[in-house]
């Protein structure tokens, strides 16, 4: 949508907490048909911005100003509501947003009210029901709705897909993208950035840098950015090299030296740039994985008369990589508890390979010792830790986790949820698995984190199962994809994530829900339908290309150690043909792929 009008700027903007200074001298602006997509690590102040902007907070410095009458909705991380108020008194009345945003939002009436509150799982509810009784995502999700019925011009969201399923997201992105407004989104949805928005905020050193496109655009962007730095970097550090060759070529020289020469070299020693935060999660030694995963064998499930599984056949094994989907509710957590043995099924039996051993990373973080300190928290698992061909202490693995020495003797309790969710994920690796069960592993990471944590999985040969309304995760590092329908069956799913949607909106019409082009207007943009098989076979092919490279460098290592062995060198390089060979046919295939998709 081309833009009409400026609706907010920001003017040298300053705000500090303390001794952090989150913002320095910003200054940016907001147009109509906007959609923004703020991105950057945890605690560089994404959720301080949007207040900001919303003029909910004032800054330290500079001035923010709104259009005259410019309407503005917010969907904070954190929902209070009155005692006693229903679905009802937010989403029609004045209950929990201000008088002005209610004036003329009547005109939904109570059937685009219904379709909204369909379309964020909320099927189940009538106007009525009481939000004292409900679950913290039951509430962000009538607060959502709030928001959706009123006619605002700038609708800003803090993380809106926490607590949508995948069919929540893609009806919401759907919606977003039929509704013309202007929009300013923080969130670690990959997927839902490049559905939705049109441009993206990076917040970083103090400021934001500006892209024009979605996720992938952005990090095209910032991997461009990245390689001129390096690239400057590279000529800087050849320069340093020069000039400290040139000063110390002889000590009684030294003090001849013009003192321009010796200038230049301070200043280019002192033009050193601080290293940008970075986080490594490297893969931890693990446990052999024998032949048998598992195996469920007409395996039911029952719950106060109601069948979760109900005569289910269903087998994992080593390598496999598998996505789970489902609604809330539909079975999730069970399956997790019977391949952990904390649950027996009711009828049929789970059988676990001798030489399974799982770690399952669940969604809450209780199972952390609040009381003790980062380094204590490690040391419970261990004081040493095999990491790939060497050996590191407790202190080492904290650093290569993203912790910095202040983390060390930080109560646990008083670490960010993304701090927690990393020291979570530390100790689970510690304990050397071979298997995986992770449940909604995005919860609380930032951007960087969960491409380090697709990094380590990507090199992941045990099993993994991955269950998460994250979709960009789902299809990032597994190959498999199955569904709980809430039927009781476990439905493999060739199609995986745009499968999944397909059967659940026809399982919401064949329910009496309206179906998802009624209550949006549109799908999701085809420009975001993906040829599914021919993803899952170009990650297929990436693995096999990085095993092959890595066999290569290794032969190539052997042949120089049989320098002088004739016999041995062509053995060798026999071999080393016949994978050049294969490696040649496989990057042609990934190719012909690669270009297929583009």
């Amino acid at each position: 949508m081309a833009n009409t009008g400026n609706l907010i700027n920001l003017d040298t903007v300053g705000k500090s907490y303390g001794t952090t200074t989150l913002f320095n001298d910003l200054s940016t602006g907001v147009n109509t048909g906007d959609r923004i997509g703020i991105v950057g690590l945890n605690g560089t102040g994404k959720t301080t911005l949007l207040r900001l902007i919303a003029k909910t907070e004032e800054p330290d410095t500079g001035r923010i100003t709104h259009r005259r009458d410019l309407r503005v909705g917010m969907l904070p991380q954190t929902i209070e509501y009155p005692t006693g108020a229903t679905i009802a008194d937010i989403v029609l009345g004045d209950a929990w947003l201000p008088t002005e945003h209610t004036a003329e939002h009547h005109w939904a009436g109570d059937a685009a009210i219904r379709n909204i509150l369909d379309g964020l799982g909320m099927h189940n509810l009538g106007l009525d029901s009481p939000t004292d009784t409900m679950s913290g995502g039951e509430r962000r999700r009538v607060a959502l709705a709030a928001l959706l019925t009123r006619p605002v011009d700038v609708l800003i969201l803090d993380e809106p897909t926490n607590h949508l399923d995948i069919t929540g997201i893609n009806w919401l992105a759907s919606w977003l993208t039929a509704n013309a407004r202007t929009l300013i989104a923080v969130t670690h949805d990959r997927w839902f950035l490049d559905a939705v928005c049109e441009t993206t905020w990076e917040v970083t050193d103090q400021t934001i840098n500006t892209y024009e496109g979605g996720y992938s655009a952005w990090i095209l962007a910032r991997a461009e950015r990245d390689r001129q730095a390096a690239a400057t970097e590279e000529r800087r550090q050849n320069l340093v090299r020069k000039e400290l060759a040139w000063l110390r070529r002889g000590a009684p020289a030294r003090t001849s030296k013009p003192k321009f020469r010796i200038n230049a070299a301070d200043a280019l020693i002192a033009d050193v740039p601080e290293p940008r935060d970075t986080l490594t999660l490297a893969r931890l030694a693990m446990t052999r994985l024998g032949k048998r995963g598992y195996e469920l064998d007409n395996v039911t499930v029952e719950f106060n008369d109601r069948k979760i599984f109900d005569h289910v056949d269903w087998h994992a094994g080593p390598g496999d990589r598998i996505g789970l989907v489902g609604a809330n509710g539909a079975g999730k957590s069970t399956l997790f508890r019977l391949l952990t043995g904390t649950q027996k099924p009711t009828d049929g039996t789970v059988d676990t390979g001798t030489t399974v051993k799982p770690a399952m990373l669940t969604q809450e973080l209780h199972d952390l010792p609040g009381g003790l300190r980062l380094l204590e928290a490690i040391q419970e698992k261990g004081n040493r830790f095999t990491l790939g061909d060497r050996e590191v202490t407790a202190g080492q693995l904290a650093e290569i986790f993203g912790f910095t020495d202040k983390h060390l003797w930080t109560h646990v309790r008083d670490l960010s949820g993304g701090q927690r969710r990393r020291l979570q994920l530390l100790r689970l690796l510690a304990e050397q698995p071979n298997t995986l069960l992770l449940d909604e592993p995005t919860n609380d990471l930032d951007i960087d984190t969960l491409q380090a944590l697709e990094d380590l999985l990507d090199s992941w040969t045990g099993i993994l199962i991955v269950a998460s309304h994250d979709r960009y995760l789902l299809e990032r590092v597994t190959d498999k994809t199955i569904a709980l329908l809430g039927d009781g069956t476990i439905k493999e799913l060739p199609g995986g994530v745009d499968q999944y949607l397909e059967l659940a909106e026809a399982k919401l019409a064949a329910d009496g829900g309206s179906p998802l082009a009624t209550r949006t207007g549109t799908g999701v943009p085809s420009k975001h339908t993906v040829n599914r098989e021919a993803q899952k076979e170009l990650k297929r092919l990436e693995r096999q290309l990085d095993k092959l490279t890595k066999k290569e460098a290794v032969l190539h290592q052997k042949l120089a150690d049989a320098a002088t062995d004739h016999q041995r060198l062509t053995e060798l390089n026999g071999e080393l043909n016949a994978l050049v060979a294969e490696k040649e046919d496989i990057e042609t295939r990934w190719l012909e792929l690669a270009d297929a998709e583009g």
